[in-house]
């Protein structure tokens, strides 16, 4: 579906991006690269309707030449979820074989998910200029390519009333949270539970990061 927006608002977000520098090796730094601004130009160039039909008219036929145009391309959160599901690539390409990234990627409590958000995001309530969510699991991974072990974090924590507010009803939370849920993280590898302490958690090497949305 092709739709008509204004273009001064068409890359516009909820926040100002502008003045972002996030840390290299950060979560941030991965949202800010997947949503950057990119130039489709030479092979990556648009094929434009408009500029066929306006070069060739509206009965061009399939065995004539299509018309292709320099264009930008941005990929942005156009509908904020409820539950916020990061995956990181935790591997590379090495010549033939496949890689395992062992790198530390930063990752905190509360993200806001704002700076990526289109300007039209839906179920965030008008003027809102944040777009919150609250950790409360982390999915880790240990060994190689070819054979490990996967542990998980999980935050016991108090219900969240804004959150199910969010799911049964489609209704985006009005009130303004900005502090993580409170509660108890957990370590659990197969059978085994032990509590740890929060910063425990921010230093494990996620693979996954579920975040539940406050704002």
């Amino acid at each position: 579906e092709i739709l008509t927006e204004d273009a001064e608002k068409a890359f516009c977000t909820l926040a100002d991006r502008e003045d972002m520098n996030p840390e290299e090796g950060s979560i941030h730094h991965c949202l800010y690269q997947f949503t950057r601004n990119e130039k489709l130009s030479e092979n990556n160039k648009l094929l434009c309707d408009v500029c066929t039909q306006r070069h060739y008219g509206p009965k061009n036929t399939k065995n004539e030449k299509y018309v292709y145009t320099n264009a930008k391309k941005q990929m942005l959160i156009s509908l904020a979820p409820p539950i916020l599901t990061l995956h990181l690539k935790r591997f590379q390409q090495a010549g033939f074989n496949l890689r395992k990234v062992n790198r530390h990627i930063k990752f905190p409590e509360v993200i806001d998910l704002a700076p990526f958000c289109t300007v039209k995001c839906k179920n965030v309530a008008e003027g809102n200029t944040k777009v919150l969510y609250s950790l409360y699991g982390v999915v880790e991974h240990s060994g190689t390519m070819r054979s490990g072990h996967y542990t998980a974090y999980v935050k016991m924590r108090n219900m969240n009333n804004h959150l199910s507010d969010l799911v049964l009803q489609g209704q985006p939370p009005q009130a303004l949270e900005t502090e993580p849920i409170k509660g108890q993280w957990f370590h659990i590898s197969d059978t085994h539970v032990q509590a740890v302490s929060t910063s425990k958690v921010l230093s494990s090497q996620a693979y996954l990061l579920f975040y539940e949305r406050l704002l």
